[in-house]
């Protein structure tokens, strides 16, 4: 698993300068992808009442947008390995746009999840993984601070839409609303405009790159072996690295990808239920509807804080080395808080809640892709991100409803933080056992590696002074 300062990128990241604006550009990116779809669910006991619909089919308008932008992960990769995340992310702030705009001439709940789940959903698929992907080119010692600042417009911009859509709710209704949402995201757009590609400096490359040793070789060797091929095996060599290009299924062949692939997918199914039923949770104890609505901007008052001080943290020499384990900590974090949340009782209990919630899920927000990059490098960091939406889409898609279903089943709330609890504490045990048995791997490959180049290098060095001998003692 190799530290950020050992990717080998083929260039050197500026690791400031107009990386701060990418990073704003990131920001607001990200924000509304990961906040539009909570945002809304202020909305959802209204709709709910207008459609006559029960709580797991109001669940599905979320879990749809949310699934539809997992979903959407590898053709956001394959547009931005193509085009650049410049001109995806426009593309999907006008596409969100347009799903809101048709959403509020909606006639059915149907007409809701086809607009608002499936148009809005691939448009934030277009706005998340360009804007992750960017940050990892801009920035490599500073990269967790940087992308614990981009992940920060998640928590801001839910801070800011939680009290305003109630108040247009009040003021337009749940249609009019839409309306002007759609305009909202627009921005989106904007910090599109920011994402221009990175300068490349390209620097010379070592011939041994020990943080490749866990899939994949250097450019340079590669380039050496093409050299002395065939000129059909050149041509399939090509071709296969033209299919790595879009998409790079070598992935799943590697070791700790596939521990973050096996976690999350049980992880998702608990991930984003407890904050999409927290304001429903809320209303349903009897508490006023700003006051619900309250509890969202609490949860992203301290989620807001959290993240870049994770970044922070993230970055320090102690932590770095080993972040898989504090990854770890905030996956079992959001899974205690959820089990304990039960025993929260009236308004108070559940502001405790929001805040320590609030923190769980900030760390583990910060962390959640800056793992994965540092489990792959930056280079394979665009096509990782793309599977792992794909796969990750079926638990996102099936997590509320599910949770939504318990509720109808029960009548109770309680249960479906009971579930959502296991399902996060359950992976977090994994990870940890899991990036302890990695790390011990990596360590034993990196030590061999190191005494087989040594090796090689005394061989080398004998032979040198063999092939001198005789020419000397001719001389």
């Amino acid at each position: 698993m190799p530290s950020a300062a050992a990717t080998n990128l083929g260039y050197t990241p500026p690791d400031g300068g107009w990386g701060w604006a990418v990073v704003f550009g990131a920001f607001i990116s990200i924000g509304f992808s990961y906040a539009f779809p909570k945002s809304l669910t202020i909305y959802f006991k209204e709709i709910q009442e207008y459609f006559m619909v029960s709580y797991s089919e109001i669940a599905w308008l979320s879990s749809v947008m949310l699934a539809s932008m997992y979903a959407g992960g590898p053709v956001s990769s394959i547009l931005v390995n193509r085009y650049g995340s410049r001109p995806v992310v426009m593309v999907g702030g006008v596409m969100v746009c347009t799903g809101m705009v048709l959403a509020s001439f909606g006639t059915t709940i149907i007409h809701l999840y086809l607009c608002v789940g499936v148009i809005g959903g691939f448009g934030l698929a277009f706005n998340l993984q360009p804007a992750l992907t960017i940050i990892g080119t801009y920035f490599q010692v500073k990269r967790p601070l940087a992308n614990g600042l981009a992940m920060t417009g998640s928590p801001v911009v839910l801070f800011s839409l939680a009290p305003l859509n109630q108040l247009l709710f009040d003021s337009f209704g749940w249609r009019g609303s839409f309306l002007i949402l759609g305009s909202i995201v627009l921005n989106c757009c904007v910090a599109g405009s920011l994402m221009r590609p990175v300068k490349k400096n390209v620097q010379p490359k070592p011939k041994t790159d020990l943080s490749e040793f866990n899939g994949g070789a250097s450019v340079d060797t590669i380039a050496q072996t093409d050299d002395l091929q065939p000129e059909e095996n050149q041509n399939e060599s090509s071709k296969q690295s033209c299919i790595h290009t879009f998409v790079d299924f070598s992935l799943f062949r590697h070791r700790g990808f596939l521990i973050y692939l096996t976690g999350n997918v049980v992880m998702f199914f608990g991930f984003f239920a407890p904050v999409v039923f927290l304001a429903p949770y809320a209303k349903h104890q009897g508490i006023d509807e700003y006051s619900a609505a309250f509890l969202l901007s609490i949860f992203a008052l301290v989620d807001m804080f959290i993240r870049p001080a994770t970044g922070l943290l993230g970055n320090t020499k102690w932590i770095r080395p080993r972040i898989q384990y504090f990854f770890s900590f905030a996956v079992s974090y959001n899974g205690i808080c959820h089990l304990l949340c039960p025993l929260a009782s009236g308004y108070v209990g559940l502001v405790i809640y929001a805040v320590f919630f609030g923190l769980a899920f900030g760390m583990l927000s910060a962390l959640l892709f800056e793992v994965l990059m540092d489990l792959v490098g930056a280079q394979r960091f665009s096509s990782a991100v793309g599977l792992v939406t794909i796969i990750e889409c079926g638990p996102v898609l099936l997590g509320p409803p599910l949770s939504g279903a318990l509720v109808d089943i029960f009548g109770d709330y309680k249960y479906m933080y009971f579930a959502c609890g296991v399902f996060m504490l359950v992976p977090g045990i994994f990870f940890f056992i899991m990036h302890y048995y990695n790390y011990k791997k990596l360590d034993e490959e990196q030590s061999m590696a190191v005494k087989m180049r040594t090796s090689e290098e005394a061989v080398h060095l004998k032979m040198s002074q063999d092939g001198t001998t005789p020419h000397e003692t001719n001389g």
